[in-house]
């Protein structure tokens, strides 16, 4: 069981803030994004931190999870807040997401194509962005911008 899981028996579908970490991986122009199950939307690898963890840890952890990759020298890209990282998933469960995201260039590891979370994992350039979950596309859409990093939202 997890910490998610945990609380969820705890307090049901009452409102979960939780802590996001991710990262931008980035190869020669291109982002990498992972097409999810649980929604018909593409976003970057990462997920909810762990008690006792580290931001890093969490974005490494979660990016090896998901990728298969190893991702090394991360930088940090943002922190991000606000109204966005409101969610309310399919089966009433509540969550606000505080998200800080990394960004890097250097990875190692073969790229898993499917896995527990998702159906596949594809580069795009920042003009072929595929439907983009709505809660990453502030800092996805900073990122085809260049925006000034790292910024605080």
């Amino acid at each position: 069981m997890n910490y998610i899981q945990d609380m969820r028996q705890l307090i049901g579908s009452n409102l979960l803030m939780t802590v996001g970490c991710g990262i931008i991986l980035e190869q020669d122009g291109q982002i990498l994004l992972q097409h999810r199950k649980d929604r018909d939307v593409w976003g970057i690898p990462g997920g909810v931190m762990e008690p006792g963890e580290t931001f890093l840890e969490t974005a490494i952890r979660e990016t090896h999870e998901e990728t298969g990759l190893q991702a090394e020298n991360l930088q940090l890209f943002g922190l991000y807040s606000g109204t966005e990282g409101y969610a309310e998933y399919q089966n009433g469960d509540q969550v606000y997401s505080v998200q800080i995201i990394f960004h890097s260039q250097q990875f190692s590891g073969e790229l898993i194509q499917e896995g527990a979370e998702s159906h596949d994992h594809r580069f795009f350039s920042p003009g072929e962005l595929p439907k983009i979950n709505p809660h990453q596309e502030r800092f996805i859409v900073d990122w085809v911008n260049k925006t000034n990093l790292p910024i605080l939202k």
